[in-house]
């Protein structure tokens, strides 16, 4: 490590930039030995600044050529530079700043600033890349008007793109060259540079003012054929932002290029959108319906960040969730209107609840608006994109619809083109629905997880149902005592004849259109609601739609689980009610295995799944959700102490119970099914794969009949990647030692078939890698040798390694230790390579404190030997040294 402590930055330090760039003109000179930057740079001191400061630019493993202001070329001694800085100390108040660096690109495995992927050169400057390109004020709130050359070999490089639209081309001998010109004022991470051979598809949307958008779509020539789902859910997107949000498109044109090798899933480049191609790619034969609904949601996301992200963007990175946050949920909302609502929310919550609360429960615990940081790549968390989404959706609960999109349109109109914070879009909020929303801001400033204790009381006489609500969050590494937060908590109350009227003493729900929800506003420590008119005691269905990010208690009995499974009108309660079922028998039976002594299982749960399959009013794909237990992950996050083979042996049993009990239902399910019938992704489709493969993977721990069979047929005859890879994961994860060659021969004839399709080996790898057995290690550090596996690729990288170590929990805790061995090697390998990579994937071991006291000191020693390593980066020097304090 070059510093021996890296130096946090600080939100309270924040300082208005010295200077300002008012445009920039950038000419790229791409060669194979060498890449020449050429930089304009029309620079004036802030008027708020109000200082005489040098001029410091950033700048990271550059050559420095020639530097000028105006035309004065500077000297050695007009300047100092180092390692991440360019100083000049004198400089007017006013001027063009000339720069000549040469980089490297074809060597950069950063993935960071210019690089080169396959045989195209790409760029990705969020958050700080572009001082990877040139000297530059890398900050955020440095905006400037960009126009960019971009000069290439014509052969090799056909294509030149770069932000906005182009305005000249031309060609000198073998070379050529175009130029793009950006109006709109954008900071440095938003710059994007592409160049290659690739191939494009084209379609075209009229905007609401009757302007007409040339939408393309660039990918190597063998995926032509993938597009057409991510263009369609860009229009879908365009429609959607200008129906609900009133946004309309800016530019001529909006593109989108898809990467092979690429850190994140996507980025916004204003108008030059560059994505991982998991996350534009898509085609039956090739695509799961989850990788259909990635790109769906990704491709909007993206799209919308044009608005929210761009057009308003941050000032510091500390806002980063002003941004992500929003976007967030607007990219949620859509997917929810172009499918189930329920689902979507369900699908959101569990992983808010699975790994986001784990996060706040960790070492790297932050609010969603952090206060300091050392490296802001690790900062791109959940807790500021999932976190911070319901953030805005708490929002959005507390104003209304209605209010909630006058505060966007004010917010959007006060600040289009500026820089600005989290508390400006909190204020156009409180100003278009005169709420006061001070209280509410400490979701942004708090961290942690709260926590919720909820008691009642039921009156016969008075019909009057009460409910004590205690609010508590408990310490974090940033603060141990927190005010208490307006928490919204959407209720209802459920009976055996169904929901009941929720009112108030002031009747105050007796207008709603639904008048069965009724949203609490909770503001203190601890407060008592009344409700009257409720006729008899009922079940309070709490947390409605998952109304906050809070963890819940209440004392609820296995006769209220069922009445809230099979009455309940809100969806996400349901099947809420069915996984706290199905996690208070998970947890008898793993009290059972610690103590040695067997226990039969309670037929509870198996009562409420054949209640759920007999109901053909609901929607398949909840009905698939409902019979899901709760993942091995969000069970060990709730536990205060994980014992990986007790939590591992007691969710197989429970799934084995349901299995047996409902083997007829599943059956019944599994065999109806048409497996010829033509793919769509469609909602009611999806739904229908979903709950037919969730059913094969419970008929599979029977193996009885000729399931077997009927499985490893589904895999081969499958017309779609859904089918072939869930009845593949059926195969190869079966526990049955009879399977062994049919898994052996499914993994070969799968390679066999798609090895040339890179998505499609990921899954291969990722199949392999989280099956749940002590031997799953050897199979993968055979697999890093495979032809098909580049540790330099991060969709490799995760596929393989990190599926292994992040999902594969009986494989990667296995008691020897080895997996904490083999996890450390591959940081320390990675970080030399890709140090955001390697920060990502140490996750693992950084919740070393919530394991037994065998697995704790292995896991502490593979952390401690990381930090010891000579030239450690930031990224991975600050997770891995919160993690021991």
């Amino acid at each position: 490590m070059k510093d021996a402590h890296p130096q946090a930055i600080f939100l309270k330090d924040y300082q208005v930039p010295d200077f300002l760039i008012d445009k920039t003109d950038l000419t790229f000179d791409l060669r194979a030995d060498v890449t020449e930057v050429r930089s304009r740079l029309f620079i004036k001191r802030n008027p708020d600044a109000n200082t005489q400061a040098a001029l410091v630019l950033n700048g990271q493993q550059l050559r420095l050529v020639s530097l000028a202001i105006g035309d004065r070329l500077l000297g050695e001694d007009d300047y100092h530079c180092d390692e991440n800085t360019l100083t000049i100390t004198h400089v007017p108040d006013e001027f063009e700043l000339s720069c000549t660096t040469h980089i490297d690109p074809d060597n950069n495995t950063s993935l960071e600033g210019l690089y080169r992927s396959s045989d195209m050169y790409c760029t990705q400057c969020e958050a700080e890349g572009f001082r990877k390109i040139t000297y530059y004020l890398d900050r955020p709130d440095v905006m400037s008007e960009f126009t960019t050359t971009i000069i290439a070999d014509r052969q090799a490089y056909p294509l030149l793109l770069s932000n906005g639209n182009p305005i000249e081309r031309g060609e000198e001998g073998a070379r050529h060259w175009v130029t793009w010109h950006d109006p709109f004022k954008k900071p440095a991470y938003l710059f994007a540079l592409v160049a290659g051979d690739l191939h494009c598809i084209e379609d075209h949307f009229t905007t609401h003012s009757g302007r007409d958008i040339t939408l393309q779509i660039f990918v190597e020539q063998k995926d032509v054929d993938k597009c057409g789902h991510a263009m369609t859910s860009l229009k879908n997107a365009m429609q959607w932002d200008e129906q609900v949000y009133g946004r309309e498109y800016d530019l001529d044109i909006f593109m989108i290029v898809a990467v092979d090798d690429f850190n994140m899933g996507a980025m916004e480049n204003k108008g030059l959108n560059i994505f991982n191609t998991s996350c534009v790619l898509a085609h039956p034969e090739t695509t799961t319906d989850s990788g259909f609904q990635r790109v769906e949601g990704v491709v909007a996301h993206e799209y919308f960040h044009n608005w929210s992200g761009n057009r308003v963007t941050c000032r510091d990175w500390f806002q980063l969730s002003l941004k992500e946050g929003f976007t967030v949920f607007r990219d949620a909302e859509f997917s929810a209107d172009m499918g189930s609502r329920t689902v979507k929310r369900v699908e959101d919550v569990t992983l808010l609840r699975t790994h986001q609360f784990a996060e706040d429960a960790g070492p790297m615990s932050h609010p969603v608006q952090p206060s300091s940081f050392i490296e802001i790549g690790n900062f791109y968390t959940l807790t500021v994109y999932e976190k911070g989404a319901e953030v805005v959706r708490m929002i959005h609960t507390l104003l209304g619809a209605d209010d909630f999109r006058k505060g966007s349109d004010l917010y959007f109109e006060r600040h289009d083109g500026q820089a600005v914070t989290i508390n400006e879009f909190v204020c156009a909020m409180e100003a278009a629905s005169g709420r006061d929303l001070t209280q509410f801001k400490y979701w942004y400033t708090q961290a942690g997880t709260p926590i919720l204790s909820a008691r009642d009381h039921y009156d016969v006489e008075s019909e009057t149902y009460s409910l004590t609500i205690e609010q508590f969050c408990p310490p974090t590494p940033e603060a141990d005592e927190k005010e208490p937060f307006l928490i919204p908590v959407a209720i209802g109350l459920v009976t055996e004849a169904g929901c009941l009227p929720v009112r108030t003493p002031d009747d105050s729900n007796t207008e709603t259109a639904d008048n069965t929800t009724y949203t609490i506003e909770l503001t203190k420590a601890v407060e008592t609601f009344d409700f009257i008119g409720v006729k008899e005691k009922p079940v309070p269905s709490l947390l409605r739609d998952f109304s906050a990010p809070v963890r819940l208690n209440y004392n609820y009995s296995r006769a209220d689980y069922l009445r809230l499974i099979t009455n309940d009108s809100d969806g996400f309660a349901r099947w809420d009610a069915s996984q706290q079922l199905a996690v208070e028998l998970i947890q008898e039976q793993m009290q059972a295995f610690k103590d040695n002594a067997p226990q039969a299982i309670d037929p509870v749960l198996e009562q409420a799944l054949a209640a759920v399959l007999s109901d053909t009013s609901l929607d398949q794909a909840m009905v698939a959700l409902m019979l899901e237990l709760p993942s091995l992950a969000y069970l060990a996050e709730i536990e205060s102490t994980i014992h990986v083979e007790a939590i591992y042996s007691a969710r197989m049993a429970l799934k084995t119970a349901i299995a047996r009990a409902l083997k007829e239902s599943l059956w019944d399910i599994y065999t109806a099914y048409d497996h010829t019938q033509a793919y769509q992704p469609s909602a009611q489709a999806i739904a229908q794969r979903s709950l037919k493969n969730t059913a094969l993977d419970y008929l599979m721990l029977l193996g009885e009949g000729d399931i077997h069979e009927r499985c490893y047929q589904q895999f081969t005859n499958a017309n779609n990647m859904t089918d072939s890879l869930m009845a593949l994961l059926a195969l190869v994860h079966s526990e049955d030692e009879t399977l062994k060659p049919l898994q052996t021969q499914a993994l070969a004839q799968f390679y066999e078939r798609w090895q040339h399709e890179a998505l499609v080996v990921n899954q291969w790898f990722l199949v392999q890698a989280t099956k749940p057995s002590v031997n799953t290690l050897d199979t993968v550090i055979e697999l890093m040798q495979h032809a098909s596996f580049d540790i330099k690729n991060p969709n490799k990288v995760r596929s393989l390694i990190g599926a292994f170590c992040n999902q594969n929990m009986v494989g990667f805790h296995q008691l020897s230790g080895k997996g904490y061995d083999f996890l450390q090697a591959q940081i320390i390998q990675l970080d030399t390579l890709n140090p955001q990579i390697a920060a990502r994937i140490i996750t693992p071991l950084t919740r070393w404190k919530k394991y037994d006291e065998h697995r704790q000191p292995l896991m502490k020693q593979a952390l401690e030997t990381i930090i010891q390593q000579p030239n450690l980066s930031k990224d991975v020097y600050e997770v891995a040294s919160k993690s021991l304090i």
